[in-house]
């Protein structure tokens, strides 16, 4: 072979053993800029030129910044990854008499338990889960939003109807909400039979033993199936496995941290967890619709029917010293904890409804998991988790076993190279899912149909 022929070869190497640092964030950028071609020109960033950081808060916590889903095009693409039931979804319900009985309702249940049953109800499932390990490897190899999942899929059964949850429930709620995370993500099509079982299921159930707390007057009997599969099954079961997953994956690839745990107490575990939830909140973009004006100080007012999008990551990054830094102990002062925080969003606007026990409850879970075993992982740590966070979990019993660094390795080096065909991936399904969202209109159909009844249409395609 000729000179030029090997340094054909030579560059053609170097090209693909660069893909996994530079082709993912290729494929990303053209991603968003195809999402944005195909949903529209729509939205103001915030923070953005027109509305800055400083006044994030006071913006989203206006009165009329309250409308949900009716006139943005997005909503459709929101409504097409929640079916079925997306019309009573409570965070894409319009304000109200719907959406404030499907509100007080969500309150009651999760009011329902006290803390000491909180407490216990995640240590017993999160323990049961991990029973179904084994005990007899050194070593186990787990991806942590899957570990998560039947957990909190447990857990909000339980909370809802007030009763163990049957292990073949367990397996159609995680399999609804897998099916919703993954077709969010981009990794996987939507697969609305997988839903659907959870549904009927769900409908069955409540035609003969519905949960102690009565469910919404004003929603029919399949719009309740829906309002359960929608609240608690989805939203609750997927951002409850990120969440547990982020900080789990955070103290795996922080040992210092994990390592100080030990000895530093579960206020220190909290301090992490806050940290977890700032480097990686769980809302990406939150879009809102005006219903009336907002008037500034000093700058123009936001006029109505303006779409909002509401950036949390973006948010959170600003007016922190040192945001790049994972520092739990930064929340130890005033003067240090980052101003710009908002984990369960903001109170005048329809905060999260698991705020007031959900630090409390990703604590046991991850407790439970630290009793049992050491965590170790090098894989990359993003906020939107698509490798679902790959973990090496080590019996506690081998504490003084070194770090498995050729496990390590090889996990970081798989993780790389799996970017490169999932970011593909999520580019290809993601721009069909984008399309067909909008070729779909669900949202849109939805309220262009006549008064009385939802549109056909919004359960969605399969």
């Amino acid at each position: 072979m000729s000179a030029a022929g090997w340094a054909a070869v030579g560059a053609a190497l170097a090209l693909a053993a660069s893909l996994p640092y530079w082709l993912p964030r290729t494929v990303v950028a053209l991603r968003v800029r195809i999402f944005a071609r195909i949903n529209g020109e729509e939205g103001i960033p915030v923070p953005g030129r027109e509305v800055p950081a400083e006044e994030f808060k006071r913006v989203y916590g206006h009165p009329a910044a309250n409308g949900r889903s009716r006139g943005a095009a997005l909503s459709d693409l929101f409504w097409y990854w929640l079916s079925p039931g997306p019309e009573v979804h409570q965070e894409h319900l319009e304000p109200g008499p719907r959406y404030d009985g499907v509100a007080r309702t969500t309150r009651q249940i999760l009011a329902g338990p006290s803390r000491a049953e909180w407490t216990g109800l995640v240590g017993r499932c999160t323990r049961q889960v991990l029973d179904e390990l084994g005990g007899d490897e050194r070593l186990f190899k787990v991806r942590l939003r899957d570990l998560m999942m039947p957990v909190w899929a447990s857990v909000y059964y339980e909370v809802v109807f007030r009763s163990p949850c049957p292990r073949e429930v367990r397996d159609l709620i995680t399999g609804n909400a897998d099916d919703v995370v993954s077709a969010l993500k981009c990794t996987r099509l939507r697969h609305l039979d997988r839903r659907a079982r959870l549904t009927a299921y769900l409908r069955e159930r409540l035609a003969h033993d519905p949960p102690p707390v009565p469910l919404p007057a004003l929603l029919t009997e399949r719009e309740r199936a829906y309002y359960l599969q929608g609240t608690f099954f989805n939203t609750a079961v997927v951002q409850m496995s990120e969440a547990t997953a982020h900080l789990l994956l955070a103290l795996a690839t922080h040992p210092e941290v994990q390592e100080h745990l030990a000895s530093a107490g579960p206020d220190y575990l909290d301090r992490v967890i806050d940290e977890t939830l700032q480097h990686f909140p769980l809302f990406g973009v939150a879009h809102r619709i005006t219903t009336g004006e907002i008037p500034r100080a000093g700058r123009p007012a936001l006029p109505p029917g303006s779409v909002l999008l509401f950036n949390y990551p973006e948010y959170q990054r600003s007016g922190t010293a040192g945001a790049e830094r994972f520092d739990p102990d930064r929340w130890l002062s005033r003067d240090t904890r980052p101003t710009a925080s908002i984990p369960f969003g903001v109170a005048a606007n329809r905060p999260c409804p698991a705020r007031g026990f959900a630090v409390l409850t990703m604590r046991v879970a991850a407790e439970e998991v630290l009793r049992r075993f050491r965590l170790e992982s090098s894989a990359e740590h993003t906020r939107s988790l698509p490798s679902r966070g790959p973990c090496l979990l080590i019996p506690r019993a081998d504490t003084g076993s070194p770090r498995p660094r050729l496990r390590l390795a090889a996990m970081r080096l798989a993780d790389h190279w799996a970017n490169v065909p999932r970011s593909l991936t999520q580019l290809v399904l993601g721009t069909y899912m984008v399309w067909d969202a909008r070729r779909q209109g669900l949202c849109r159909n939805y309220f262009a149909a006549a008064p009385g009844g939802p549109s056909p249409s919004v359960v969605g395609s399969r």
